[in-house]
């Protein structure tokens, strides 16, 4: 069976407290409680959400996502946190380092050192994208 990796992404996101110390509420929920696709409930406390694929619960201390294509829908804290990182922060892995990488250049006055369509491979410690080549850094517990 093929394997696949999801692409990185970045999406926008708050933890949802259920309570008056929620001091996040980004323009995008606001709209979609105005809209009725956000609804609360006392008990128990939940926040439901109209998505595309049904009506979803979130409880208090869920993340709340507003997806790449505008899609809002709950996410449970465990999964957030095994699935997203700030955007801010360094990469996870060595591929979504290089991607990020390869944007940059692509994005700089160096687009001819990087083809947008080159893949990434890897050899060893070393991957490659186009004209340029990355040494993998080991940890000490390596």
């Amino acid at each position: 069976m093929a394997q696949f990796r999801k692409k990185p992404v970045t999406i926008e996101a708050f933890r949802w407290t259920g309570d008056a110390d929620q001091t996040e509420d980004p323009i995008w929920i606001v709209e979609a409680i105005k809209r009725g696709d956000v609804m609360f409930h006392k008990l128990p406390l939940t926040m439901t959400i109209a998505t595309l694929e049904g009506t979803m619960s979130a409880s208090p201390g869920d993340w709340i996502i507003r997806g790449v294509k505008g899609e809002i829908y709950p996410c449970k804290p465990d999964i957030f946190a095994a699935s997203y990182e700030t955007a801010d922060a360094p990469p996870r892995d060595l591929r979504t380092a290089l991607q990020m990488a390869a944007g940059a250049l692509r994005s700089m006055e160096h687009k001819s050192l990087v083809d947008p369509s080159s893949p990434i491979t890897f050899v060893g410690d070393w991957a490659h994208f186009g004209t340029m080549s990355m040494m993998r850094s080991r940890s000490k517990e390596s």
